[in-house]
């Protein structure tokens, strides 16, 4: 998770000035879910943000925890939508940003473009597995996000 939140630091500047210590805390919790603790649907995204909603955590990073990385492609694949849609999506530069970390950063903190973070996600599933299918569905979609981030970067850059 240090990874992601270090790439989300870095991509700091694709948000609205305000939003980019959300975004770094975002990237450092989206991934609370997977901890067996708090795993009770053993879906990441929805795990996540009901123990940060039930732990008080501000609603902006909630949502973006719960929807981070096409996780609403993941949910209609695994029938959990309606659970999912508990939290307001909203998409935003800070959702498109965190994203962006998230799938340029490899398992190991390895820094990938999104298409190589692509192969390594489909090349670790079996293609009936749903994660396989939610990722041959968002993988458009979700590139779409990524690449705004990098418009936004450039469009920061001093020229």
């Amino acid at each position: 998770m240090a990874a992601r939140a270090g790439r989300a630091n870095e991509l700091r500047h694709a948000v609205a000035p305000g939003d980019e210590d959300t975004l770094v805390a975002a990237a450092w919790l989206h991934d609370i879910g997977y901890s067996p603790e708090i795993g009770h649907t053993r879906f990441h995204p929805l795990d996540g943000a009901r123990y940060l909603r039930a732990h008080h955590w501000p609603e902006t990073i909630v949502n973006l925890v719960a929807h981070h990385s096409g996780a609403r492609f993941e949910a209609a694949e695994r029938g959990l939508a309606d659970q999912l849609a508990e939290f307001p999506f909203n998409d935003s530069p800070l959702l498109d940003a965190l994203v962006a970390a998230d799938l340029t950063t490899g398992p190991a903190g390895e820094r990938f473009t999104y298409d190589e973070r692509m192969e390594e996600i489909l090349s670790r599933y079996q293609p009936d597995d749903p994660v396989h299918r939610t990722w041959t569905r968002a993988r458009p979609v979700i590139g779409e996000a990524v690449a705004r981030v990098e418009r936004r970067l450039a469009a920061a850059q001093p020229r």
